[in-house]
């Protein structure tokens, strides 16, 4: 419906944030409507005890239960939820016109798209040199690497690419791969949103448990020792 409907309005929009946002917050509600058709169900909370309190005096003794009222009660629940609508909404089905070509939306979309994956390159080029021992070539990669770290595509990449290197068995690096390694998880981390925290910062952890470089014999030290203070 989107792109059948509103591409013009959202061409109008360009440049405007206010109405841009605006949008966006009408979508997100009628997406969460989609989801939740029934509103939430409060439900009662019933208080623990306290620490202590058997051995308080005067206690009351616990009311007898009536058998009969407690099943009559069970009775009209019961009925209730036999007589209760249905907990999945109706789908309603309807045509949508196709809208404008794909290719009028790909052509603006095209140099983003370019941008994307040149800075994708950038970070796979930067770690392959890394672990080549190439430190000159990784070292002018680097500040670019870092700006890239601003863009989720990237952080997802990065998370790949070191996955890749552990499963070659090359995760026991030298100081230089270790701190170069470490600085990218950090600013990969530093620019990671809530919205990261069971994807990206997810798929760094079995990493900055892998990852390592020998101090001295006998003593190693694990990546995520530097990683672990962010939220």
């Amino acid at each position: 419906q989107l792109v059948a409907y509103e591409v013009k309005r959202m061409r109008a929009e360009e440049g405007n944030k206010q109405k841009i946002l605006r949008h966006i917050k009408e979508l997100a509600e009628k997406l969460y409507k989609n989801e939740n058709p029934y509103p939430a169900v409060t439900m009662h909370k019933v208080q623990k005890p306290t620490e202590g309190c058997h051995l308080r005096l005067h206690q009351k003794p616990f009311p007898r239960l009536d058998e009969g009222t407690v099943q009559w009660i069970i009775d009209q629940a019961t009925a209730k939820l036999q007589t209760a609508p249905p907990a999945v909404k109706a789908e309603k089905k309807c045509m949508v016109p196709s809208g404008p070509p794909i290719a009028a939306i790909m052509e603006r979309n095209g140099n983003a798209l370019a941008n994307s994956a040149r800075r994708l390159e950038v970070v796979r080029n930067c770690i392959s040199y890394v672990f080549e021992n190439k430190m000159l070539e990784a070292k002018k990669l680097f500040p670019a690497v870092l700006r890239a770290m601003k863009g989720r595509a990237a952080r997802h990449c990065l998370t790949q690419e070191l996955n890749l290197h552990v499963q070659q068995n090359r995760a026991v690096l030298d100081h230089q791969q270790f701190d170069f390694i470490v600085r990218m998880m950090n600013c990969c981390l530093q620019d990671c949103t809530a919205m990261d925290e069971h994807g990206i910062a997810a798929a760094l952890l079995p990493l900055v448990t892998a990852f390592c470089r020998k101090l001295s014999p006998g003593i190693t030290q694990f990546a995520y020792s530097c990683v672990q203070e962010h939220v």
